[in-house]
């Protein structure tokens, strides 16, 4: 998680899991937990080793132009999913979840 200054100090956030093992075109499921609502404001990152973080999600389910459509976000409140539909060999990487947004 990224850190931020205009996030409320009294929300706790939790993603898991915290790492998994999958194959290609499996379908992967990434969820976000906060321990009280934050409505839909919440975005998913994903970061390449060596790379800066990219935008994927935002707003909980808006896809980012450009981003494949295979990537989708759901969830509003406290209990947010990140899914890859099919996982590419592309997609190895590191998954972020920021808020705000």
């Amino acid at each position: 998680m990224f850190p931020n200054s205009g996030a409320r100090c009294d929300i706790q956030m939790t993603q898991s899991p915290s790492s998994l093992s999958a194959s290609v075109g499996d379908r992967v499921t990434i969820t976000c937990r906060a321990s009280q609502s934050i409505n839909k404001e919440l975005s998913w990152y994903q970061q390449k080793p060596g790379k800066a973080p990219t935008l994927l999600i935002y707003a909980a389910s808006s896809l980012q132009t450009g981003v494949s459509s295979r990537f989708s976000g759901s969830g509003s409140g406290t209990d947010f999913t990140l899914t890859i539909s099919s996982l590419q060999p592309e997609d190895v990487a590191t998954y972020y979840f920021n808020y705000p947004v």
